[in-house]
């Protein structure tokens, strides 16, 4: 009757550990810092938020959320954190910034010169994002 106990306990106990690896394992990381380009820091723009808003829903959306809360329907298949876009530490980056990463993009997020050609079109996915404030 003991070794059964023992037996049991020693299962239970594997795959504990097993299921803390397997959740570390495939955890998702937070992304390295960006390194944005000077010339981009002090940058500013105007974009209209409806434009803004209308261009989220169709490019953004579906990894960054609704609310740019990090919960979109695409977001669990990512290996890096979509991020929220509603924390003081987002809101505190400069629009050149938040421009710079929407344009040129990094590993998993897609650089967007290309999807959204328009400059000023960027600078409404910036201005929609400012609002994204908790």
């Amino acid at each position: 009757m003991k070794s059964k106990q023992l037996i049991s306990l020693a299962a239970i106990m594997v795959a504990a550990v097993l299921f803390v690896f397997s959740n570390s394992l495939f955890a998702q990381k937070k992304p390295a810092p960006w390194e944005v380009p000077a010339k981009y820091k002090s940058m500013k723009g105007k974009g209209d938020l409806a434009t803004g808003k209308e261009l989220w829903a169709k490019h953004c959306k579906s990894c960054h959320g609704a609310k740019g809360l990090g919960d979109g329907p695409k977001a669990s298949g990512l290996k890096t954190s979509s991020g929220d876009f509603s924390t003081k530490e987002f809101q505190a980056q400069s629009d050149g910034d938040i421009y710079y990463k929407t344009t040129f993009g990094r590993d998993e997020m897609p650089a967007y010169d290309k999807k959204i050609p328009d400059d000023g079109d960027r600078w409404a996915l910036v201005a929609f994002m400012r609002t994204m404030k908790k």
